[in-house]
């Protein structure tokens, strides 16, 4: 991973925690008791994004470095999964502009995340070659076992 991809996964990061926060508060406003947890769930949400993605947010908890420390140890793909599905909870909790919207920058978070675990795209050229490498390697096998039927 680049290092400016690396700084935009974490200010998307921050970026989905502030705004899981501001939305669950507003989710929390209400009689329904599926909205209230959800809202509890999205302030969750926000609390480990910005432990996980800026602990320096978190220097009133003590264990915020450990935990930003395993977390960087995790692969791309697992924190896609992650944040992904810590974004989905809400959603099917209760489902509402106030959810999606809120969980919507978490989720692009694991999103952005999913795809640097992809990998980056080759040429067109290294294709070339591979595939090229590839049929000559099948042709060879091909001779070889005509080879051996004579």
């Amino acid at each position: 991973m680049t290092w400016w991809y690396r700084w935009l996964c974490r200010l998307a990061g921050v970026l989905g925690a502030v705004s899981c926060a501001i939305s669950g508060l507003f989710n929390c406003v209400t009689i329904h008791p599926l909205n209230i947890a959800a809202g509890v769930w999205m302030i969750m949400n926000a609390f480990i994004l910005l432990l996980c993605e800026a602990p320096f947010c978190c220097q009133f908890v003590e264990f915020a470095n450990t935990v930003a420390e395993k977390v960087d140890r995790l692969r791309s793909w697992q924190k896609a999964v992650f944040y992904c599905g810590m974004a989905v909870i809400p959603i099917i909790m209760s489902l509402t502009l106030t959810t999606l919207l809120g969980n919507a920058i978490a989720f692009a978070t694991g999103v952005l995340y999913g795809l640097s675990a992809l990998g980056k795209k080759g040429d067109a050229i290294s294709y070339a070659r591979i595939q090229q490498q590839r049929q000559q390697a099948d042709e060879e096998k091909l001779a070889e076992t005509f080879e051996g039927e004579l």
